[in-house]
């Protein structure tokens, strides 16, 4: 009987930690529909003209203050991570509805090359 417990404790244990893990960060690259991307990593951001610089920074929301040419210029531009793949994007006040953006999908060139056997 203590085997068994013990053996089921084991599988448990190791479906467990076999579970996929989800970004719960706002840091990554991420894409909008009509084709713009940004990429966040810590205070760091390459925004979507191609700009990089440097924002506030907290685990879950990003704000930076964009310069021409970038779209929101002189403002304040602001991102809040929805789930681990939506991000809502605000530019100044906030009047209007954010624009929704995705975690980008891996690029091809992202992708590890197998060894050969």
């Amino acid at each position: 009987m203590r085997f068994r417990l013990l053996k089921i404790c084991a599988v448990t244990a190791f479906v467990c930690a076999a579970a996929p893990a989800f970004a719960d960060a706002i840091d990554g690259d991420w894409c909008h529909s009509d084709g713009r991307h940004f990429s966040i990593r810590g205070p760091d951001i390459v925004t979507p003209a191609g700009l990089r610089m440097q924002g506030d920074y907290a685990r879950h929301w990003f704000t930076y203050k964009p310069s021409a040419p970038e779209r929101g210029a002189g403002g304040t531009v602001s991102m809040r991570l929805v789930n681990e793949n939506t991000v809502h994007l605000s530019y100044g006040e906030a009047t209007a509805a954010p624009e929704v953006w995705l975690r980008c999908s891996p690029s091809v060139s992202a992708l590890r090359l197998r060894p050969a056997a």
